[in-house]
């Protein structure tokens, strides 16, 4: 696991500049093929050999290594696919879809392994990844209309960023010239334009980085989303399985608490597919991190199993409320030509840092016990919201309806 996500971490950023520049569902397409083989070639290599661990470290990086690309393209596609009123809801499926998999995906694999051993869990799941391929490539991709295309916001991106990012904003990613028209990516100019000026990846990346920064809505935006995460993967991973077994819960227990965390987390998601659109959506975000700390915290104290069920339900809807708002909002915030790199910064943050708490989590628990612990990690995550309920252009900051 450790090995699977250095790369990720590392890399995470560079995979932002190569969706923006080829375009998201190529991205994605190549990198579903990766992943396909690379398990087909485990599965087979555990059914004739007895090889050790050496393979899962290998397929740990070649893993590591294509989420580094895939979760970039995967968050800059929705815009490709639907239009920005449509955001939120795509992004409540997106969530109701996860929910799905994690719920179905460990008896499926447990199963396999019953049945065949390791060789046929790895089996199952390059089969799974083969057949996401054909509906990948079957989705229909579409050019986002004037309407579509986000404000970037008074202070956003300059003049020279947007000549560095070679076609400013709202160009369509893929082409030659990263956001160049056709045109200008063969070489060629409209009448009385200038010659588009070809950028490099590091520049690239760079007027990405600016971006964000001068955003008005993203920048806090990803601070609020940083702090939340860090706050939060702490507690509901290690911290959850120490204090059960302190508490004496047991597995089945765990089970349970983690089961109301899930049903919390999957009705958040379905009330945005359903509605599409929440009003005061930054608002409502910053409100929904606070109340979400105040629920982390109050885990370390509930007297029993069912009360733990019941704040880690609330636990769920909450943090499951504010993580699609959040999601749906910087969809909906970033230009469709940066949003490879806008979606590679958060992920970075959730997939790159976050996981860093575990260890220290699990360190402070031992040196201070559970109570202590979980109260820090709450109140970190509800830092989180205060920035969201600080800053009034985040605070304002609405769904398109």
């Amino acid at each position: 696991m450790a090995v699977s996500a250095v790369p990720r971490a590392l890399l995470m950023l560079g995979g932002g500049v190569i969706a923006d520049r080829f375009g998201p569902r190529r991205v994605v397409i190549g990198s579903d093929l990766v992943r396909c083989a690379a398990g087909l070639s485990v599965a087979a290599l555990l059914f004739l050999t007895s090889p050790g661990l050496w393979p899962l470290a290998l397929l740990a990086v070649v893993f590591g290594t294509v989420d580094a690309v895939f979760m970039p393209a995967v968050g800059a596609l929705p815009a490709r696919v639907t239009t920005r009123d449509q955001l939120a809801r795509v992004q409540g499926m997106r969530g109701l879809a996860i929910r799905f998999a994690g719920v179905v995906g460990g008896p499926l694999g447990g199963l396999a392994v019953a049945l065949g051993g390791a060789a046929a869990a790895f089996g199952l799941a390059g089969l799974l990844i083969a057949v996401s391929v054909p509906l990948l490539i079957s989705v229909r991709m579409r050019e986002p209309a004037v309407d579509d295309k986000a404000e970037a916001g008074a202070g956003g991106a300059d003049a020279g960023d947007a000549g560095e990012s070679a076609g400013g904003r709202g160009a369509a990613p893929g082409a030659a010239v990263l956001g160049a028209p056709d045109s200008e990516a063969r070489g060629t100019t409209a009448p009385g334009k200038a010659p588009a000026r070809a950028t490099t990846p590091l520049g690239d990346l760079r007027a990405g980085l600016r971006y964000i920064r001068a955003h008005r809505v993203l920048a806090p935006l990803m601070l609020a989303i940083a702090l939340g995460d860090l706050g939060f993967v702490g507690p509901l991973n290690v911290g959850l399985t120490l204090l059960a077994d302190e508490r004496g819960w047991g597995a089945s227990g765990m089970g349970w608490v983690l089961s109301g965390f899930g049903v919390g987390a999957g009705a958040a998601a379905l009330l945005l597919t359903v509605r599409g659109r929440l009003p005061h959506a930054g608002h409502v975000a910053g409100w929904a991190i606070l109340a979400g700390s105040v629920a982390i915290g109050a885990l370390a104290f509930v007297p029993g199993v069912l009360a733990a069920v019941g704040v880690a339900l609330l636990v769920g809807l909450l943090a499951g409320l504010s993580g699609a708002l959040c999601g749906a909002l910087l969809q909906t915030q970033a230009d469709p030509a940066y949003l490879g790199r806008v979606t590679a910064v958060s992920s970075l943050v959730s997939l790159g840092f976050a996981p860093l708490s575990m260890p220290l989590s699990a360190a402070a628990i031992g040196a201070w016990g559970t109570g202590p612990v979980f109260v820090g990690s709450a109140a970190v995550c509800g830092l989180g919201g205060v920035v969201a309920l600080c800053v009034r252009d985040l605070r304002r900051a609405e769904l398109p309806g």
